[in-house]
């Protein structure tokens, strides 16, 4: 009775006619950015951040999820029509649906993404809203050490997966949590780094520092790439897939949600991980495993299903616990904080109509999706002859008015430009920006949890060994940092994140 009766609150909040509007416009600019290369979720949120101000908690965060999940479905448009990822995760759907594309089977491969995109998020949005309540209850148990460590824990996770030196991205969350300090400290109201600065007192703000390291710093970097976009136009019929192409993609389907639910939950951006996962044990499974490359249905249909799930499943430590898995679960994060909402193992009572609300819009959402996806097909193939330079300077507009409106100050826009000159930086020399905005957003959460923790134990840092949860998972973390000093498990890690391109 209570699954029923949260089922009937969630929907009575994703019902509402501002709610499905809003739905609807995450979903379809989710579908837009993941077709247009170069233009991430990410960079999107931290760009449309702004513009949620206004709006109640669980509206903004039913739009910027929407974006989330929906990049996922757009994505595998370009990888299948231009061999071109719109998004990472959509890598390992180039491999065959670019050669079924090749081979006049374009219509079947977008059918088959679509439709196992939907099956994933809806399977993954089953198991949120079972495991979601669950996890929050197990979390009652945590106190301060225990957040300490999760948090400890995600962030060397985060790290590990990401693409290059493991040193280097840990310098990175080192410098975002460094970032994270600087203004009035909430404890003793004594100033930190602020050096006379009025702007900085309440803190280096998240929307301007986003903006600018996925924004500006995705525009430079892609500017600088060649643009080259052979799209397959007159070859696309017949979506919708036939009796053979259902047979050999419902195995890889069910298997990609399994996979996909189960790695999104985890730290380090379970989308890519999963599409990779799927795509190996398909391989490996199949009896034919020599077709792998050469347009083989499964390959499409396994990853697309399993980012799906995945995507979706990252809303489970967001909303349960209060820890992103990942940069656009830090984002969400940061959006219910800046609405007045800290996610913990209270959302679930303490705000149930934010919580059941979200939930279930990702089932109206993924149904929006597939109606949106299929008939939309013509759009996205004239969207990806829109030229760079006309949505490049658009993206930049869209970040000046958006820093300026927030607090109609001038200096967060300087802020913006510094750090999208620091995230070009870092993409030149290979430090990750995931990390440091993922640090930068945890960190005051840390800090806090930190310092109650000390107080807790009058200085005693033996609190985080001595209590069993919080033991258990700085040990998990500490092993991760120990093998990464292996040279075999080092090289074979970044050749992973290389090949991932995260």
């Amino acid at each position: 009775m209570d699954l029923l009766h949260n089922l009937y609150t969630g929907f009575s909040v994703a019902l509402l006619p501002v709610n499905l509007l809003f739905c609807f416009i995450g979903v379809f600019l989710g579908t837009v950015v993941g077709v247009l290369p170069g233009i991430g979720p990410a960079a999107t949120i931290a760009i449309l951040l702004p513009m949620t101000f206004g709006l109640h908690p669980e509206t903004a965060i039913i739009m910027l999820a929407g974006i989330f999940y929906g990049t996922q479905y757009g994505g595998s448009t370009t990888s299948i029509l231009v061999n071109l990822p719109g998004e990472a995760s959509s890598v390992v759907t180039c491999l065959d649906g670019y050669q079924m594309a090749r081979k006049g089977r374009a219509g079947p491969a977008l059918g088959i993404s679509a439709f196992g995109s939907f099956i994933g998020g809806t399977l993954s949005v089953i198991g949120l809203m079972f495991m979601g309540p669950w996890v929050a209850r197990f979390a009652l148990r945590f106190g301060p050490p225990e957040y300490v460590a999760l948090m400890c824990l995600s962030i060397v996770i985060l790290t590990f997966l990401s693409r290059g030196s493991m040193t280097k991205s840990l310098l990175s969350a080192s410098l975002g949590i460094f970032v994270s300090l600087i203004g009035t400290d909430p404890m003793s109201g004594v100033q930190r780094y602020v050096y006379g600065s009025i702007t900085l007192l309440d803190g280096v703000g998240i929307v301007p520092v986003v903006m600018g390291l996925f924004g500006i710093a995705e525009v430079l970097s892609t500017l600088e790439e060649k643009e080259v976009r052979d799209v397959f136009v007159s070859k696309i019929k017949g979506l919708l897939p036939n009796l053979k192409d259902w047979r050999e993609s419902i195995g890889p389907i069910t298997r990609g949600s399994i996979i996909g639910f189960l790695l999104g939950i985890l730290p380090g951006g379970g989308t890519i991980i999963s599409t990779f996962s799927s795509y190996a044990l398909e391989k490996r499974l199949s009896r034919h495993p020599e077709l792998f490359g050469q347009g083989a249905i499964a390959g499409v249909a396994g990853p697309e299903t399993a980012n799906n799930a995945a995507s979706t499943s990252a809303m489970i430590p967001l909303l349960s616990l209060g820890i992103p898995s990942n940069v656009i679960t830090a984002l969400l994060l940061g959006a219910l904080m800046i609405h007045g909402i800290t996610p913990s193992s209270f959302l679930v009572t303490e705000h149930p109509h934010v919580f059941w609300g979200v939930i279930t819009s990702m089932y109206v959402g993924n149904v929006l999706l597939l109606i949106l996806n299929l008939p939309l097909i013509g759009l996205w193939v004239r969207l990806l002859k829109v030229p760079y330079g006309i949505i490049f300077p658009l993206i930049l507009l869209l970040c000046l008015i958006g820093v300026y409106t927030i607090n109609n100050n001038a200096y967060e826009i300087v802020i913006m430009l510094i750090f999208g000159g620091l995230g070009y930086l870092m993409r030149k020399t290979g430090f990750e920006p995931a990390p440091f905005c993922f640090a930068m957003i945890i960190g005051p959460i840390l800090e806090m949890n930190f310092r109650q923790s000390l107080i807790k134990s009058r200085g005693d840092f033996s609190i985080f060994l001595t209590r069993p949860i919080a033991a258990t998972l700085m040990g998990v973390a500490l092993c991760l940092v120990i093998i990464q000093l292996l040279p075999k498990i080092a090289k074979k890690r970044e050749g992973i994140a290389s090949d991932e391109g995260v």
